[in-house]
This record gives C-alpha cells, structure tokens and sequence, in this order.
C-alpha cells in the first residue's frame, strides 16, 4: 500500500478529527480504496470493509495487536496480544444475492453494508435486527408464494445469519479470553474501525509534534520534514535531543 504516505494519512486524520465513529471508519476504508467515493464505500458489505480495514492495520502498524478488555465475571482488566496476519486476506465473497433455505421458506439477501448500518442505527434494539432484514432480505417465498413483506421466523433468520458468516466472515470478530485471575473466558468484540482509528490518532499527534520540533530546530517545511524516512528523522531528533 505505496498510496499509505504520511500527508495522506494526516490528512484523513484531521478530516476524522470532527466525524463521529461512522465517518471515521468511512476516512479509514478511503486508505485501503483510493479513489473510491463514498457511495462505492459505504456499498461494500461490512466483514470485507473491515478486511480492508485490518490490511491497512497491517501495513501501517504490523500484525500484532495489544488489547484490553473487562473480566465479564470478576471485573478484572486484562491485556493479551492478538496477531491479526491473516484477517486481511479474505476475498471477494459472491456479487450475487445469496440464498438460503429452511423448510418451506426460500429466501434472497444480500449482505449488509456500512449504509444498512447506519439507516438502522436510531433504530431501538429490539426492532434494529428485524429493520437491516427489511433492507437486506430481496425476496422471500414461503410455500412458493411471495413472502417478502412477512416477518420472517426466528429459524429462518438464524439461518440467514450463519449464511451471512460464512460469506462474510470478519463483520463480526469476537475474541474468547481466559481471565488470569478467575479463570472464566470473556468474548471480546473486535472493533477494527475504532482500534485503527485510536492508533492513527495517536500516531498523527506523535508526528505533528516531530515536525514541530525538526521545524524548530532546522527551519525545515512540514512537507520536508514528512519526506524523511522515519528512522532519519528519529535520528534528527536525537541529534536536537543531544545538542
């Protein structure tokens, strides 16, 4: 990813900097898809933005991952590393409606994007689930006839889910952490958005605070400054440290 330059990535993190989480997470998917607007963004379904996501991760910051999370049983706070290699490999899951079925039911979906997400996010909780299977379900049919404005069952809708994890396997990245100290497993929701995002953050600052130091120091324009490699230009700033 050559395209990962410093200005670029400066440059979505201050555009993120007054964004809520939804835009944040579309600034971020913008490095992985150059030239992508919006519209084609907010289009791809969720598992394969966040693949896009974790291979940007990948490219910026390495594979590993420090997490921290809750003991959900004794409360205490743990902090484990999670290599994430390979979650930045799938491929394109099917350009095609998939369908499933169960019993009499037959049904077409597609998978749900960052838009579906965010139509059903004021939605309450209890009607969010059956409001983004209004959005993703194409067609139903029960019996052979058309069944697409009935509420679907509970073991159609289970079914539509496993067939959505299997499409798209990183919409949904839980971590199953044993606690130290009691011993019971914690899951873990993996948010990649939001981790990449706390990582760009604190990286952009780190670098506003080099350029302002080498600025300083040498008289040099934040452009020549971000030219430098970073190991010249942690070199430079030793040199200030020591002089």
């Amino acid at each position: 990813m050559e395209h990962l330059e410093a200005g670029a990535l400066l440059a979505a993190w201050e555009a993120g900097l007054a964004s809520d989480d939804g835009g944040r997470a579309l600034l971020l998917h913008g490095l992985a898809r150059p030239g992508s607007d919006a519209g084609e963004l907010l289009a791809v379904p969720v598992g394969r933005r966040d693949a896009e996501l974790f291979a940007v991760r990948r490219a910026l910051f390495g594979a590993r991952l420090e997490v921290r999370t809750d003991c959900a049983e004794c409360g205490e706070e743990m902090e484990f590393a999670f290599d994430a290699g390979d979650m930045g490999t799938a491929v394109d899951g099917p350009g095609k409606p998939i369908r499933v079925e169960a019993g009499e039911w037959t049904v077409e979906f597609r998978l749900p994007t960052p838009a579906d997400l965010a139509a059903v996010e004021a939605v309450p909780e209890h009607r969010a689930r059956a409001a983004l299977l209004a959005r993703c379900v194409l067609r139903a049919e029960h019996g052979g006839q058309d069944a697409t404005d009935r509420p679907l069952p509970d073991h159609v809708q289970r079914r539509i889910a496993a067939a959505s994890e299997e499409s798209d396997p990183f919409a949904d990245v839980t971590l199953n952490v044993a606690c130290p100290e009691c011993g019971k497993a914690t899951r873990a929701e993996l948010d990649i958005a939001s981790y990449l995002w706390a990582e760009l953050d604190a990286w952009a600052r780190d670098t506003l605070l080099d350029v302002h130091l080498l600025a300083t120091a040498y008289g040099w324009s934040e452009p020549e400054i971000l030219a430098l490699s970073p190991l010249r230009r942690r070199y430079y700033l030793e040199l200030c440290a020591d002089a």
